[in-house]
């Protein structure tokens, strides 16, 4: 099987056994391989792999090549392999390595899969209740905080060009919450947010990137400490659903990286003694669901 996805290897012009031959394998490892393709046998690129062992542990993982292919080495044993790309269904399958041996599950062919249905057009609002905006950064160059604002509201506009919608979110900068009261405090000081004056985060966006299946791009102005810049939310939308009272109801999950300095967050007063508090970018995490406006 192996010699089969070489030989479809050579037909693009690369030589057999040069694929494999400068590869150093361990007497008591192997290789196992595969090229990833769509239905029209074109490559899928970056498309994600985890090979595990028969207790379900990771043993090695990454992404295919520009040729949609990969190759590991394992020590010899039973795996499965796991290959998922945006998109697509993911694809599992049973694979033998044996000492020194090549082990190759050929042409993995991995099929479009339907993005689910969008939003009817209209005015939405965001369901407080069962949505979440938090955020992780690191603390005095070790530790990580992860925190939370509670108290936020926004309202999206889904157009009937989904290209063309938009959404407007206001935070509460005094609801920041880590769990720890004195750090809390700390947090809506002058110090850092400085929450009496800029007593809100705010997110404008009028653009909406379709990304490929469930993946979408909303870039934006966020307005922090009284700076605006525009930053791109990686997003994935889940699709939509009922509430326990019948009402329809759509969710997303999205994720950025902010850095502090681009929001004049510098806390000098803190780095003239030698604290970094907290470090240069804060990674942001949203789940959100909305639901029609009343």
């Amino acid at each position: 099987m192996f010699g089969r996805w070489l030989g479809n290897k050579a037909k693009s012009g690369i030589e057999p056994s040069s694929a494999v031959a400068g590869l150093p394998v361990p007497r008591t490892a192997g290789l196992v391989s595969c090229r990833v393709v769509n239905s029209l046998s074109e490559p899928v690129r970056q498309a994600e792999f985890v090979v595990t062992d028969t207790a379900g542990r990771k043993v090695v993982g990454g992404e295919t090549d520009l040729f949609g292919s990969l190759v590991a080495t394992v020590p010899a044993g039973d795996y499965r392999v796991a290959v998922t790309a945006e998109g697509f269904t993911p694809f599992h399958g049973p694979v033998a390595v044996a000492e020194s041996g090549h082990a190759s599950l050929g042409d993995v062919v991995l099929q479009v899969v339907q993005p689910p249905q969008l939003p009817d057009p209209g005015d939405w609002e965001i369901e407080p209740m069962h949505s979440q905006i938090g955020f992780t950064a690191r603390h005095i160059g070790m530790a990580r905080i992860h925190g939370r604002f509670n108290s936020f509201a926004g309202a999206v506009r889904i157009a009937d060009r989904m290209e063309d919608s938009a959404m407007h979110v206001i935070i509460d900068a005094s609801s920041i919450d880590t769990n720890v009261r004195m750090r809390d405090d700390h947090l809506r000081s002058g110090d850092f947010l400085d929450v009496d004056r800029y007593p809100t985060l705010e997110f404008y966006s009028e653009r909406f990137v379709h990304r490929g299946g469930s993946r979408w791009g909303v870039s934006g102005a966020l307005t922090l400490h009284g700076v605006s810049r525009t930053v791109m939310l990686d997003t994935q939308y889940l699709g939509l659903g009922n509430g326990l009272e019948g009402e329809t109801r759509a969710a997303c999950r999205a994720t950025t990286e902010l850095h502090r300095q681009d929001f004049t967050l510098t806390w000098q007063t803190m780095l003239a003694r030698g604290i970094a508090v907290v470090g240069s970018s804060i990674e942001i995490d949203m789940d959100i669901q909305i639901v029609p406006k009343g």
